[in-house]
């Protein structure tokens, strides 16, 4: 009787143990899945700000967390760049941090190898997680590339026993691991598409650049009904300054124009190089007017103070501008026909300012 009551306990703890390890299996299944869910948004992701969004927000809300923080290290203002000509600076992204080097911002990124669990304190983290204000526990998951430490995940949490050094950290390492790769391959992306896009010398959109968004905001107008302006900028006599002082003195004056007119430019505008010394302007919703009074600023900006050449010397420089607009964008046209047409005749209000003396603005011909 006595062997039968044994091997009854036995059989029963048995049972309990394997119901343990079947609650442990499945509990651990149902975490895989969620990480590969996160992990599968990360790779989703298809430009730098939505990576960010999913890398900080999208965790927060993934984990049920109360603060999480992205920290990235930039030393060239590269990440900068590549955020402000997506038109999301980082200023917009109040869970992300960019630094010119992590030295001195947390004692863990000395040798942040790992994911680190353990206690959230403010003498320690504050800097990394400055929102964090009831954390008491962290994760902080290292973003490595080629073996160089790139920054880091923090995840923070209200809950004390959230993140030990107890706990494992298989899971969070797979997870810095895409991060990390998400993240380089999303700088690579942008990068590639700003070259396609940029004027290498002035910084400014290109000609490929203005023929997207000419398209765009001509389909804008058509279905809104607005209008849409085109100013065309010619640098007066700028052969002169290639021949007297040389291509790169040249250089010079187009960089330094370029920034002269964007000091000038809405954020709503469209400004591209168009090419040699011949800017464009795209103005969506505008009214011809309005474009008179810009393009007027415009032109008393580039000529306001003289350009400061590579030798010493100076030269004043002034613009002519011509004027088009269309309204609204007529449709039984394509709209390539229209924009072609938009651009030409603001070549033809350019031509009539440079003929009737320069320094000037010309609407065209009704």
């Amino acid at each position: 009787m006595a062997n039968i009551e044994e091997l009854t306990e036995e059989l029963e703890a048995t049972n309990r143990k394997l119901e343990a390890m079947t609650a442990a299996v499945a509990s651990n299944d149902e975490k895989m899945r969620r990480t590969h869910r996160r992990e599968l948004r990360l790779l989703q992701a298809d430009t730098l700000d939505s990576l960010i969004y999913a890398m900080t927000e999208g965790l927060r809300v993934s984990y049920g967390l109360e603060y999480v923080s992205l920290v990235l290290c930039d030393p060239d203002h590269d990440v900068r760049h590549l955020l402000i000509a997506n038109g999301t600076p980082a200023e917009d992204f109040d869970s992300l941090l960019i630094v010119e080097s992590m030295t001195g911002l947390a004692p863990q990124y000395i040798s942040l190898q790992r994911p680190w669990l353990g206690a959230f304190t403010h003498c320690d983290h504050q800097l990394i997680c400055p929102r964090a204000d009831e954390a008491e526990s962290i994760a902080m998951i290292p973003l490595t590339y080629r073996q160089k430490l790139l920054g880091s995940i923090n995840l923070c949490s209200a809950d004390p026993d959230r993140f030990t050094r107890a706990h494992a950290t298989d899971f969070l390492a797979h997870l810095g691991v895409i991060a990390s790769f998400c993240v380089e391959n999303a700088v690579n992306r942008a990068r590639l598409l700003r070259s396609g896009f940029t004027d290498v010398l002035t910084g400014w959109h290109n000609r490929r650049y203005l023929s997207v968004r000419l398209s765009e905001e001509l389909a804008r107008a058509r279905r809104d009904g607005s209008r849409l302006v085109c100013l065309m900028l010619d640098i007066d006599h700028f052969k002169r300054v290639n021949d007297n002082w040389g291509h790169a003195a040249g250089d010079v004056v187009l960089r330094e124009i370029a920034q002269r007119i964007e000091s000038q430019v809405r954020a709503s505008d469209v400004a591209a190089r168009y090419g040699g010394e011949e800017f464009v302007v795209l103005l969506p919703g505008t009214e011809v007017g309005s474009a008179m009074l810009l393009a007027e600023r415009i032109r008393t900006a580039v000529s306001a103070k003289p350009v400061d050449l590579p030798n010493g010397d100076s030269v004043t420089i002034t613009a002519s501008i011509g004027i088009s607009e269309v309204h609204p964008a007529p449709q039984a046209i394509d709209l390539k026909t229209v924009g072609d047409a938009l651009i030409a005749r603001a070549d033809v209000a350019l031509y009539a300012a440079k003929s009737a003396g320069r320094d000037r603005v010309v609407v065209e011909a009704a």
